[in-house]
């Protein structure tokens, strides 16, 4: 269905999903294609100074955290997949459609980097868990709640922190990006769960506090833990890190109150 059907539909009864569709022409003028990145004109990551060894120690960390994004991407584009096949709305459907698009070229771009730079190095098990936990949950409501809601806004702030840390790389140039289109995820998520909750039951509402109370632990767990090859920052930095997850915590929980839920019982886990 065209664009300008779905516009002509929203003006006639659908303005509810007005929203919607605006995010999605905001993903199409911000698509971007991997080719568009700096490749050969910077260098991937940040160049170690010192000993060889100095440099190998440093690269690897570098490489351990592409190696994390890498998982995140893929598992997203699982997660954008099973969005745009159970959704019943046509224009949240044609905004899964560019959705599906990003995370495959988001994908692709850290599988470029990651080969620019060595192997994969280890995997991130809480992100399996938090993946896991919204394919196989009951409802799309929660679906888009887990997935765009919370976890697409809270992964931003990742993005900007990497970004700071590598100036002058492909890597800043990639995570600059990624913040952007995860940013249009969370609107459209943000737009969507609106529509949603607008004839939702109780109890559907009360299931997405339930499944908060069990994301937010994990989340904390997947932004505190550390590959060995970056155990040493975690432990000089674990002070700063749990303040800035507080705060990312805090922000998803008034986002979740935005919608009209009720956050009274929802618990920020302690770190």
């Amino acid at each position: 269905m065209a664009t300008e059907q779905l516009t002509e539909q929203t003006s006639a009864g659908r303005n509810a999903y007005a929203g919607v569709l605006r995010f999605y022409e905001l993903a199409k003028r911000q698509e971007w294609q991997v080719r568009d990145l700096p490749w050969g004109d910077l260098p991937p990551i940040p160049e170690g100074k010192g000993s060889p060894e100095r440099r190998a120690r440093r690269k690897d960390m570098w490489r351990s955290v592409l190696t994390q994004q890498l998982q995140a991407d893929m598992l997203a584009c699982d997660m954008s997949s099973q969005l745009l096949n159970i959704t019943p709305d046509p224009e949240a459907r044609l905004y899964y459609s560019t959705m599906v698009q990003d995370e495959s070229r988001h994908t692709e771009a850290w599988l470029k980097l990651i080969a620019e730079v060595g192997d994969t190095a280890e995997r991130d098990p809480h992100l399996d868990q938090l993946a896991h936990m919204t394919l196989e949950a009951d409802t799309l409501e929660e679906k888009v709640f887990l997935m765009q809601v919370f976890y697409e806004r809270l992964i931003i702030a990742r993005f900007r922190l990497i970004a700071r840390s590598s100036r002058g790389t492909v890597l800043e140039d990639l995570c600059n990006r990624l913040a952007t289109d995860d940013g249009i995820h969370h609107g459209a998520g943000m737009a969507y769960e609106r529509v949603l909750l607008e004839s939702a039951s109780k109890k559907t509402k009360r299931q997405l506090v339930d499944a908060a109370n069990r994301l937010l632990p994990i989340f904390a767990a997947h932004a505190m833990w550390r590959p060995r090859e970056r155990a040493f920052i975690g432990n000089a930095m674990r002070s700063r890190d749990v303040q800035r997850l507080r705060e990312d915590l805090e922000q998803g929980v008034r986002l979740a109150e935005s919608l009209g839920l009720d956050v009274s019982d929802v618990e920020l886990p302690l770190t």
